[in-house]
């Protein structure tokens, strides 16, 4: 399995920008897609989920809702992240994962959304950069 993502890039705050991440191989059994990011000196964090070709609608962390849309196209086996209104505070790297199941739960007052099953379990892409000044 391979995750390649890209549209990332240096956008002014206010800006947009959409992301994409094209899933090749074989990824049958790994029907949960998401994306994250990390910033500089954090940890990874999840902002949105979606199961690949299900009619369930996508999840998203707080971090992430009312300003980023998770959006899929099943003929392409990709995954987009439409980010709008975008603050300096979004500069981070941006990742695409695929696993089995997507899981997701309330963590000290925040809702979070993540990927379940055993990390080995997980593909994850190479990262595209995300700069918001």
């Amino acid at each position: 399995v391979q995750l390649v993502e890209s549209g990332g890039g240096s956008v002014q705050a206010g800006g947009s920008l959409k992301l994409s991440c094209v899933a090749s191989g074989y990824i049958a059994g790994h029907t949960c897609m998401g994306w994250f990011r990390q910033r500089p000196g954090e940890e990874r964090e999840g902002l949105a989920t979606i199961y690949r070709g299900d009619s369930d609608p996508p999840r998203y962390a707080d971090s992430a809702k009312g300003r980023f849309t998770i959006s899929q196209d099943n003929g392409k086996a990709t995954v987009y992240l439409q980010m709008n209104s975008l603050r300096p505070e979004d500069t981070a790297m941006y990742y695409c994962a695929a696993a089995p199941a997507c899981t997701q739960g309330r963590y000290g007052g925040i809702w979070k959304v993540g990927l379940a099953g055993a990390v080995s379990s997980h593909y994850w892409g190479k990262g595209t950069q995300v700069t918001v000044s």
